[in-house]
């Protein structure tokens, strides 16, 4: 039995929820230093952070998804 998109869309998206919290469960200390450098970049510099966590995330998935 294979799994549908959406039970792939589902399970990506509880895995991307444990991700995320490992830093701040570990090291809250440093999850607050980081959103407070996050803070301080330019519209441009978040944009092209986002834009390069999208191109790599869709080169891992053709990379690893057959």
């Amino acid at each position: 039995m294979s799994a549908g998109f959406w039970d792939l869309l589902l399970a990506a998206g509880a895995l991307m929820l444990v991700l995320e919290g490992l830093l701040p469960f570990f090291s809250p200390a440093g999850w607050r230093r980081l959103f407070e450098q996050a803070t301080r970049l330019s519209d441009g510099q978040i944009r092209f952070l986002g834009l390069s966590s999208m191109l790599l995330g869709v080169v891992l998935l053709l990379l690893f998804w057959s």
